[in-house]
């Protein structure tokens, strides 16, 4: 499966404008389900189960809605095998590979400034 260029307008790359298709994109997937769940798939397949199981806190309904969004996006693949009772599995597509780099970026900074982070919000008052 290889990337499709974008052939739209640059106004909907522009993430300023609040019409964009970028910003709608940004917003679906800059929430901390949809970025677990990314970063826990990494380069594996797993069924539905196994994700909930792996991403501690998360129910049921918002595991459904978010698989829905990333695989609405292209971000994952979904199989579904015709079994009783049905075996549905999930993995990252190219482009949701190439998103969970960032991802593993953003933990890397959350290890990194954990402690200063930390620090200063107990010099907030928080």
């Amino acid at each position: 499966m290889g990337t499709t260029p974008f052939t739209g307008s640059p106004e909907e790359l522009d993430l300023r404008r609040a019409d964009s298709l970028a910003r709608e994109i940004f917003s679906d997937i800059a929430t901390k389900w949809a970025l677990l769940i990314i970063e826990t798939l990494g380069e594996r397949t797993l069924r539905f189960s196994e994700l909930r199981d792996e991403v501690e806190g998360i129910s049921h309904k918002m595991l459904t809605q978010n698989l829905r969004m990333l695989e609405r996006n292209g971000l994952i693949e979904r199989r579904v095998y015709p079994t009783v009772p049905p075996r549905v599995e999930y993995t990252l597509t190219e482009p949701g590979l190439a998103l969970r780099a960032t991802v593993d970026g953003m933990c890397d900074w959350t290890h990194r400034y954990l402690g200063h982070i930390e620090a200063s919000r107990r010099r907030f008052g928080t």
